[in-house]
């Protein structure tokens, strides 16, 4: 089976987005002798440019293990204006498609969003291939956007609902991370048949338990400290104001201290209001090489998953699975109700809290300090469950079976495709 990927992300060595898990789908597909080909931008992520080896060209072809990777040109932004991302994405739409064009035959599409303009590029591409697309669905756009107030205006926010309604209509199959996302669409009139939920993974042999005291924790102060972690995207979806605020709470604690781990549009501020309010028991670090990522988790004593109220029903954090593997607890900033939510009602591997609510975000903080068997028997649960149901073989070979049978219906006889086409 030959694969043609479509992904905004897939930088080398660098923690971001959901970059690792398109990753490892396509060195999973690839090593089970799939031939998969990738059309990605030049690496730019939390970043105001291309990075400096990619710039002044248009496309560049590049072997990243068994996978064949077609990088093209790429608008980067240097203002948070909706009108600039809207160019960041439309940019990556022309260009990956006319790469897509050079890209030889493939039998399906395979793509990733966010953003909601990539599922144009894979309409497009599978339009004049004659071949189907699949959409994996990480947020539910424009929904998230109009939240956060990224879009606004009623005949922009319509235009783009339009869009999300089109590319629904055309994926053959929509790859769902979660029932809440399953059941938003449904909603909307997708058809139930179309939609599969397959939950986001982590890789279970690469974050793993491990001693807080590491080369990082000791670097950074953090292996003599209470340390509350937060890695991750630095953006408008975590709201990481409520991080400030708890840590405002705690600052008269000299044994806590709060990591912030990440980069995104929101970090500048974030520094600047860090260092408005004086807070020493705050720690902001660039995100770290991705052969670091299992000692950053350890370094960790409670992790927090964030975000901003609404915004739970629409996304899932990809930490959390990272957090549980790493046999970590968390608490999590979540809508009640929320796939978070129910996850840690089901396992018992965390605390849920009110949504950027600073003062009870620092009351669980205190609480999860205060005993320590309970963090254990958090972790321990955690890592359990995300090995049973989360690691990320079973996972990379749901998705290989269904691009498989997707293929294998394309191939029947001319009757069964009859069939197929009139469903």
């Amino acid at each position: 089976m030959k694969i043609l990927v479509v992904s905004l992300y897939y930088e080398p060595d660098r923690c971001q987005s959901n970059g690792p898990i398109i990753r490892a789908l396509c060195e999973d597909w690839a090593e089970a002798d799939h031939e998969v080909t990738v059309l990605t931008s030049f690496p730019h992520y939390n970043c105001d440019e291309v990075w400096p080896e990619y710039r002044r060209r248009l496309f560049q072809r590049d072997r990243v293990g068994n996978v064949n990777v077609i990088r093209s040109y790429i608008f980067v932004p240097h203002k948070r204006s909706g009108w600039q991302r809207i160019l960041n994405y439309l940019s990556f739409n022309m260009s990956s498609t006319l790469s897509g064009l050079f890209a030889g035959k493939q039998d399906v599409i395979f793509v990733m969003s966010p953003p909601l303009t990539i599922g144009l590029t894979a309409f497009v591409l599978g339009l004049l291939k004659r071949i189907p697309f699949c959409y994996n669905l990480q947020d539910i756009w424009p929904e998230v956007a109009v939240k956060l107030g990224m879009l606004r205006g009623r005949r922009l926010i319509a235009f783009f609902e339009a869009m999300e309604k089109f590319i629904y209509r055309h994926s053959r199959r929509i790859f769902a991370i979660s029932d809440e996302f399953k059941a938003n669409l449904t909603a909307k009139g997708v058809s139930a048949d179309k939609i599969e939920v397959i939950p986001n993974f982590t890789d279970t042999d690469f974050i793993k338990p491990m001693e807080k005291a590491n080369s990082f924790s000791l670097a950074n102060g953090f292996a003599d400290k209470f340390t509350v972690l937060y890695a991750g995207n630095v953006g408008l979806s975590q709201g990481l104001e409520v991080i400030l605020d708890a840590a405002e709470q705690l600052k008269d604690r000299n044994e806590i201290v709060f990591a912030i781990v990440g980069e995104g549009s929101c970090r500048d501020e974030l520094i600047a209001d860090a260092r408005r309010r004086g807070l020493q028991n705050v720690k902001l670090l660039p995100f770290q090489p991705e052969s670091d990522v299992p000692m950053v988790y350890a370094a960790a004593d409670v992790a927090l998953i964030p975000l901003r109220h609404g915004i739970t029903e629409n996304s899932v954090p990809c930490k959390t699975y990272s957090i549980m593997a790493a046999a970590k607890p968390y608490i999590a900033g979540v809508d009640e109700g929320s796939t978070v939510w129910k996850l840690t009602d089901q396992v018992g591997c965390g605390v849920c809290v009110e949504p950027e609510n600073g003062r009870a975000l620092a009351e669980a903080v205190l609480k999860l300090q205060a005993d320590a068997k309970a963090r254990n028997r958090m972790g321990e649960k955690g890592r359990q469950f995300v090995e049973h149901n989360f690691a990320r073989e079973a996972i990379t070979d749901r998705y290989r079976a269904a691009l498989e049978s997707l293929v294998e219906k394309r191939s029947l006889p001319i009757a069964g495709q009859a069939s197929l086409s009139s469903e």
